[in-house]
């Protein structure tokens, strides 16, 4: 509550500063605030941040327009010039991106998590270093946040206070701490200046999408401007993120009992948290994309990628409350005390960083479940029909199709078992890019279609093909296989409950047992294909 507040406070003051013509009314806005500090730093901050997006806009847009003008459609040489063009601009951004800090670091991080959605060069750019270059606030500021939420310095609340941060993102930076009681525990503490400046950074970035997408139509990003200004206010409350991390937990205990032992998430320390501190479990474990340690662990990638994919299609298919940041920082993996099969250890999922996730009600849920159970069994109809029910259109359901699978249509309605199976090559890789290149104007027609919470579906879908990549070097039948089966689960689940009738019943059993008969074959061709491996010929 008390992000949100300020973060109205914030919007509040922007339209008061906005309309400030001199220095004289900016001085009567500080002298008649009630937090005059925080009234000076916007003051000071907006301008020179407005004026840095504005030039940055303004020679990104310039480059397109000139770099591009009088070169045909199509051609060689366009392509070239628009590869260079799109380099340029993505390190502009990028700079922009770091000068700024703040939600700027975020938004930087949504477009290097929107593989084959934005331009290559744009995710290439941004995902090399926004995950592992963000700001670090000194002592002194995590001392003050302390003083704000606690009343007491870090060395008066715990035992052991580490000064160092062990990681820092976009909001927030961790420090290792003990407690007096002997409990070690990771302490997430807000960067300083988010909420201060987090509603007038968004509108900033929120007048210059606009404002471009006004002078080239072409350019539409709004949608993931206003799915920011939704979900930053409750990033910003970390009472939130705790409140979000034990319902995860408790739906897999209630609805997905058969996996709940191999998710979890830190302990959260209640006592100690508030909206921008929280203090949580200590969790020791390797990072979801490191290979070398989970298998020094003795703990197979496969098994890990299979875990990865049944957590989140629980998720997404029946519990309808999805963690939609699972980036390979957000994902430990850890042996399973005392279990193993040969020698090898069962994995176990621990989830981090519960701030952002997204509720999808039973008919969004049963048709995002519908949609996937075609996919995977190839059924063109089906997939037309839910497309269109989740706001794809009759115009863009295959293009839709091809997003959420990474494959062009003729693979997708191939009635091959491992139709959808990216093999993470070169040429797989290039198709992809092409295809993305070809249809970009019809891709931003329809992100602007869909509703917000399949953006972040859509979101969601790229991280985790971003971890089985890096843990399979593309996907696997399993993959899909294990997407088949809780997806179809979903959707006959919620068939029986719509049913009354005898007769409804009997067509709903017959095609469960359909479903199976399928995901039989699937099965059996996956068991043949892991035989062929293993047989040394």
């Amino acid at each position: 509550m008390a992000a949100r507040s300020l973060w109205r406070s914030g919007a509040k003051f922007l339209a008061v500063a906005g309309t400030a013509a001199c220095g004289g009314a900016a001085g009567a806005v500080v002298a008649t605030s009630d937090d005059p500090a925080t009234a000076l730093k916007l003051c000071t901050v907006v301008p020179v941040r407005l004026s840095r997006d504005a030039a940055t806009a303004a020679s990104i847009a310039f480059d397109y327009q000139y770099s591009l003008l009088g070169l045909p459609e199509g051609s060689e040489e366009r392509s070239r010039v628009k590869h260079e063009v799109h380099l340029r601009s993505a390190l502009k951004l990028q700079e922009l991106c770091f000068r700024n800090g703040g939600i700027y670091i975020k938004l930087g991080q949504h477009i290097g998590q929107l593989e084959y959605l934005v331009p290559e060069e744009y995710v290439k750019t941004m995902r090399e270093c926004m995950l592992n270059k963000c700001p670090v606030s000194s002592y002194d500021q995590v001392r003050e946040v302390f003083k704000k939420e606690l009343g007491e310095t870090p060395d008066k609340i715990f035992l052991e206070f580490d000064p160092a941060p062990i990681a820092s993102a976009s909001l927030a930076q961790v420090h290792v701490a003990c407690t007096h009681d002997g409990q070690k525990v990771a302490v997430k503490v807000q960067h300083t200046h988010m909420t201060d400046t987090a509603a007038a950074d968004h509108a900033t970035v929120d007048l210059i999408v606009n404002t471009l997408h006004r002078i080239f139509p072409s350019f539409d990003y709004r949608w993931l401007v206003d799915e920011m200004s939704e979900s930053l206010p409750k990033e910003l409350d970390f009472l939130v993120e705790a409140k979000n991390s034990e319902k995860c937990v408790d739906n897999f205990r209630k609805l997905s009992p058969h996996i709940a032992d191999y998710v979890y998430a830190p302990k959260v320390y209640w006592n100690l948290s508030t909206s921008k501190l929280l203090i949580m479990e200590y969790m020791d474990g390797a990072q979801i994309n490191d290979l070398k340690t989970i298998q020094k662990l003795g703990i197979r990638p496969s098994e890990v990628s299979k875990l990865v994919s049944q957590a989140f299609a629980e998720m997404m298919f029946k519990h309808g409350f999805v963690h939609c940041d699972p980036h390979a920082a957000n994902l430990l993996v850890r042996p399973m005390p005392s279990r193993s099969i040969f020698g090898k250890k069962k994995p176990q999922l621990v989830l981090l960083d519960h701030g952002l996730y997204k509720e999808l009600d039973m008919s969004t849920r049963t048709n995002y479940a519908a949609l996937w159970k075609a996919l995977v069994f190839a059924d063109a109809k089906a997939i037309k029909e839910n497309s269109v029910k989740l706001g794809a259109g009759e115009d863009l359901y295959a293009l839709f199709a091809g997003i959420l699978t990474m494959r062009p249509w003729n693979r997708v309605v191939d009635p091959a078992v491992d139709h959808l199976v990216i093999r993470g090559s070169d040429s797989d890789r290039s198709e992809l890019q092409m295809y993305a290149s070809q249809y970009f104007s019809e891709i931003s027609e329809l992100l602007r279609r869909l509703p917000r919470v399949i953006l972040l579906m859509l979101k969601t879908n790229d991280c985790l093909r971003a971890v089985n990549n890096a843990l399979l070097q593309g996907s696997s039948l399993e993959t899909f296989l294990v997407i088949g089966k809780i997806s179809s689960e979903a959707v006959l689940e919620a068939k029986k409950h719509e049913t009354r009738s005898v007769v409804r019943r009997l067509s709903v059993w017959l095609e469960e047992l359909s479903v199976e008969a399928r995901l039989f074959v699937m099965q059996l061709a996956l068991w043949l294909l892991q035989l062929r491996r293993a047989l040394p010929w």
